[in-house]
């Protein structure tokens, strides 16, 4: 401890005879902090809010569309045309058991008033577990459809916050009366606000919901528009698409392996990509920064290696009078670690400053914030901790070896 409070004090001398220099080597290490820490951080908060936007549609669901047959199965030709009922979702449901969730979807532009204002939505007819698939949230004061709404066929709807803000304007939409067509439907609901950057048919704000039960009786639908579904393992989904193929398959007798007849949207397949992806942006951002905080690390060993050949009668004289190699070695590799430790920590300040401020500019719904995560402070700390042992080892390990006889004639 005595041993290490001496080199403090030695440190700290060599800093008030040598300011240029000493502001110069921690000045690099602070740069390349600092540079490191926020082209990491803008990756991670790039990630963070590509995710956000992408999720909007939900959380790795799949949606199934109908199309046609492009393949002849069992006797039959192609071009047949492939359609979904209610049945479907309980076939599914029965067959395939790695479906987490799962919901019919009807969809229908239909004319919708309140009084003067009169709009064309997407009105979707759906059950209660969408809402939870797609992340339609019901704002606090309303809900979202229930089993009852369903059961009962109410003619109940949940407004898309868009729709809801041009019918409504102001005032309190809940349990006030629209027609959607010519049928009154009392609001029970309405979306909260989410960003969404992909959608089929139309985003979610300019949708009205209905159940399904009443979708089907108001308007005489029997055909789906398409079903959603969630793999309770996101990472199988690939396989749980090719269940599901099969068993459509079988009902309606066309090649399971036939995409056209039935046309699915994995979202789960771009969150793989966009993780590789990320992964592959991440570790470029790390490089550039390493590389930044690399040359700092050469500065410093320059500088220690100058520092060295400075003290070299100093050297000799303590070895002179006692001290092991493993003393002088211990003295400049603390040494080179003081510079690289207080640079980092300078750093670390100013980028959690820079990275606080980012976030009153309006650019996160584009590109993200900066974010400070866990995975960003570890990966910086061990690239520090490296360039502390590479840049101070070689100096400390000259200064150690250095002969005692040619030091003291030095």
């Amino acid at each position: 401890m005595e041993h290490l409070k001496i080199v403090i004090t030695e440190f700290l001398l060599d800093l008030r005879a040598q300011k240029l220099r000493s502001f110069l080597t921690t000045f690099g290490i602070i740069w390349g902090t600092v540079a490191i820490i926020i082209l990491v951080s803008f990756g991670v908060g790039f990630r963070r809010q590509l995710a956000v936007n992408m999720h909007g549609i939900g959380e790795s669901i799949s949606i199934m569309f109908p199309g046609k047959t492009t393949k002849s199965f069992e006797g039959f030709g192609t071009g047949r045309g492939i359609s979904f009922t209610e049945d479907d979702v309980t076939l599914i449901e029965s067959h395939v058991h790695e479906i987490g969730a799962i919901s019919p979807e009807y969809s229908k532009r239909v004319t919708t008033r309140l009084g003067e204002n009169i709009l064309n939505p997407l009105v979707t007819g759906i059950v209660p577990i969408y809402g939870e698939m797609r992340n339609v949230i019901a704002a606090p004061g309303g809900r979202f459809i229930d089993d009852e709404d369903v059961r009962n066929r109410r003619r109940v709807a949940v407004l898309g916050d868009k729709v809801e803000k041009f019918l409504f304007g102001d005032s309190d939409p809940i349990g006030k009366v629209v027609r959607i067509g010519e049928t009154p439907f009392i609001v029970i609901g309405v979306m909260v606000h989410k960003t969404q950057n992909s959608s089929y048919n139309t985003r979610d704000q300019d949708r009205i919901f209905i159940p399904s039960s009443t979708f089907s009786s108001v308007f005489g639908v029997i055909k789906l528009t398409n079903i959603v579904f969630q793999p309770t393992d996101p990472s199988r989904s690939n396989e749980v698409g090719e269940q599901v193929r099969a068993a459509l398959g079988k009902k309606y007798r066309f090649d399971p392996k036939d995409m056209d007849a039935v046309w699915i949207w994995d979202t789960a397949e771009f969150d793989k990509f966009m993780y590789y992806f990320f992964l592959g942006f991440n570790i470029f951002m790390g490089l550039i920064g390493g590389f930044t905080l690399g040359v700092a690390g050469i500065g410093v060993a320059n500088i220690m290696f100058i520092v060295v050949q400075e003290r070299v009668k100093e050297i000799g004289i303590k070895r002179a009078v006692g001290a092991r190699r493993s003393n002088i070695l211990f003295q400049f590799f603390m040494e080179t670690f003081f510079i690289v430790g207080i640079g980092s920590a300078i750093g670390f300040l100013i980028s959690l400053g820079i990275i606080q401020g980012l976030q009153y500019i309006p650019i996160k719904e584009f590109v993200g914030t900066p974010v400070l995560s866990v995975d960003v402070v570890i990966a910086t700390i061990s690239i520090l901790a490296f360039i502390g042992l590479a840049s101070g080892f070689m100096p400390a390990r000259r200064a150690a070896n250095l002969d005692v006889i040619e030091c003291l004639r030095t």
